[in-house]
């Protein structure tokens, strides 16, 4: 049976030459990097070059700040939470604004400070291409707002949102700005500084690094009480000792999606746009997102009359790894949050069905992987049609 792996916005393969960089830091130039003996200081180019690395893949200045974290959900609650104690918490700023699309590390955090402290947690809507317009953010700012909160693309469409400029309103109005760009680096070109955003969270697991390894950009001169405390480890930014081999793989792997962008954008987009056109041959498939306006290996159909969680099920037994959504929310396989809030119809009986590719798929890959969700969706439609099925059978009675 083949494998095929269509779950790359969940997480990647690592690239074998990011695992083969990194061995030594497992196995033999293992030491602590504050530690003064050789093994320690063995460390100090390895963390040099990274560094280095990291910040030019990001376009981040030697004056700004690109903090180690163990990934992107750490980076996201960091800011939030470090956002109230310096910019809410005895001050006449009570309100952080955040899209209606959010990864649910942002969702989640927002909940905790809006249930536990008092923050007013705004939501600023998409629109029926799940991206959000500057004018709904220019409404709804206030000199209260002490963060706006906006990913630069949705890890379930793909969408690419404006970020430069939602970033300008939020400085026009006293407000910081901070992006979730988990799922644009190595996907699209990202520049931090040319974007004007203040505070930008990623991982290196989406971009074909390790996991455990992520990293958060703070602007040059910014302060953020810290999350983590007990020593004075990334400048006394965040505490723990430097998990070296995840610095140097993440490190990496970014300088590798960089000079790889260009196929990104050309080859996947291709494979991937071949793939969306098989799929909106079935009757009654909907593709939510242009295509010009999405990360180049994103698609998320709505597939009319068939179960999510049946059709991955036979998706899996097919080997090919694909998802109804969010990783992370994914236990919520009757609904989903992004289809909702474009005003799509997603329910049991609609799929929300997202494919996400990467450098390594093939083009035949491509191919069964066509065949065989148009035949599971023939099939499940039958099953559906024969049981009459409808997903008010599974509501509980009042």
């Amino acid at each position: 049976m083949k494998e095929i792996y269509l779950d790359n916005n969940a997480t990647t393969m690592i690239d074998p030459s990011v695992f083969e960089l990194m061995k030594p830091y497992l196995e033999n130039i293992y030491g602590n990097p504050n530690s003064l003996h050789r093994y320690g200081q063995a460390t100090h180019k390895a963390l040099n070059d990274a560094l280095n690395k990291l910040y030019s893949g990001l376009g981040a200045s030697d004056l700004d700040d690109v903090i180690i974290t163990s990934c992107a959900t750490e980076s996201i609650n960091w800011v939030l939470k470090g956002i109230y104690f310096d910019e809410i918490l005895n001050k006449d700023k009570n309100e952080i604004i955040i899209s209606g699309v959010e990864h649910p590390a942002v969702g989640a955090a927002c909940a905790f400070l809006e249930a536990r402290l008092g923050v007013k947690v705004k939501t600023l809507p998409v629109n029926s291409e799940g991206t959000c317009n500057v004018d709904d953010l220019k409404a709804m700012i206030s000199d209260k707002t002490a963060l706006v909160n906006v990913m630069w693309a949705n890890n379930e469409t793909g969408m690419i949102f404006p970020i430069k400029e939602l970033a300008q309103v939020a400085h026009e109005h006293g407000a910081l700005f901070h992006t979730d760009a988990t799922q644009a680096v190595g996907k699209i070109k990202v520049d931090f500084r040319s974007a004007g955003v203040d505070f930008a969270s990623f991982s290196a697991h989406k971009f074909h690094g390790p996991k455990g390894v992520g990293g958060l950009y703070i602007k040059q001169g910014l302060k953020l009480t810290s999350l983590l405390h007990g020593g004075e480890h990334m400048g006394g930014r965040r505490s723990g000792t430097l998990n070296v081999a995840g610095i140097v793989g993440m490190a990496e792997a970014l300088r590798l999606a960089n000079l790889m962008l260009d196929y990104e954008n050309s080859h996947i987009r291709r494979l991937r746009d071949k793939l969306e056109d098989e799929i909106l041959t079935i009757p009654d498939v909907s593709v939510v997102g242009i295509r010009a306006n999405r990360v180049p290996n994103t698609i998320l159909a709505s597939i009319k009359g068939v179960e999510g969680e049946a059709m991955l099920w036979d998706l899996n037994k097919a080997g090919i790894a694909a998802s109804t959504g969010s990783a992370c929310a994914s236990e919520t396989l009757e609904s989903n949050p992004i289809m909702e809030a474009i005003g799509a119809e997603a329910d049991l009986a609609h799929t929300a069905l997202r494919l996400s590719l990467s450098r390594f798929n093939t083009e035949s890959e491509i191919d069964y992987a066509a065949e065989q969700i148009k035949a599971a969706a023939k099939r499940l439609r039958a099953i559906s049609s024969t049981y009459a099925y409808s997903p008010s059978w599974l509501k509980k009675d009042k």
